[in-house]
């Protein structure tokens, strides 16, 4: 299952039976992820423009699910003691679809999205996968998130666009939506001035972007990896879908940039 994606570069995991629950209740699933995700890209502009935040690229791969009817739900869990209210509590998941299954009834797929955010939002959307399951509320939860090779080589991505496009300064950036703040600024011209083993601008600026932005405590898949083998979420059947290092993309043409640019800006403060 998810060949397509394996073949791409994706990492596909499976828990708690996943693969048979989807392979025998909801085989539209692989069809509809596959397309929307062989088609994502993010161009390398994007991630600098938005400074590390969600990029116009992952915002295009939520509307392309939202196109096959994944809407975002708000799930509440009431607590009755003679048929009074006493607890209630709510789980906003980003992407859920209900699908009629073949033996009659209807089954819920629930799926987040965390391209980059702080880690511990996986441990909410575990506990809130396993609190729905247990309700029999959804079947199967899916996370797909930054792979491991997409995290290793963000500091060559984000050095191959400083040499693609020859930024030598802060000047620079401008041109590409990025305004460091004064304390990024200030511990990037100490790293450049120090008088032992100075960096070069870019390698100072990669170092500083990257360890800021796409540090280890942020959604990527050994984050994902470590919650739920030791396990968080469980019993919910569970899929993990890490985007590859090839989603991110070069080249764009120039006149397509200023648009690029500037949606990257508007959309670069952090989710919720």
């Amino acid at each position: 299952m998810f060949d397509q994606l394996r073949e791409a570069g994706f990492q596909v995991e499976f828990h708690s039976h996943a693969e048979a629950i989807l392979l025998g209740d909801f085989p539209e699933v692989e069809r509809e992820l596959e397309e929307v995700l062989l088609g994502a890209t993010i161009p390398v502009e994007e991630i600098i423009a938005g400074g590390g935040g969600e990029a116009k690229g992952t915002q295009r791969l939520r509307r392309g699910l939202q196109a096959h009817g994944w809407a975002t739900v708000t799930f509440t869990v009431e607590k009755l003691i003679n048929k009074v209210p006493r607890e209630a509590i709510s789980h906003k998941m980003d992407h859920v679809k209900t699908y009629a299954l073949t033996g009659g009834g209807q089954g819920t797929v629930a799926m987040e999205i965390e391209w980059n955010n702080k880690d511990p939002f996986y441990d909410r959307d575990l506990e809130n996968f396993k609190r729905l399951h247990a309700e029999g509320t959804i079947s199967v939860g899916v996370i797909i998130t930054r792979g491991r090779l997409l995290h290793d080589r963000m500091p060559e991505l984000v050095q191959r666009f400083f040499d693609v496009r020859q930024i030598q300064g802060f000047d620079d950036l401008l041109r590409w939506g990025y305004d460091p703040t004064g304390k990024q600024r200030a511990a990037i011209v100490k790293r450049v001035e120090r008088a032992r083993n100075p960096l070069t601008f870019r390698e100072a600026f990669v170092s500083k972007f990257v360890s800021d932005k796409f540090g280890e405590a942020t959604t990527h898949w050994r984050k994902l990896e470590e919650r739920v083998h030791r396990g968080v979420g469980n019993p919910c059947p569970l899929v993990l879908i890490g985007l590859p290092d090839s989603i991110v993309t070069f080249g764009e043409p120039e006149a397509e940039l200023k648009s690029i640019i500037a949606e990257a800006q508007q959309e670069a403060e952090p989710e919720e």
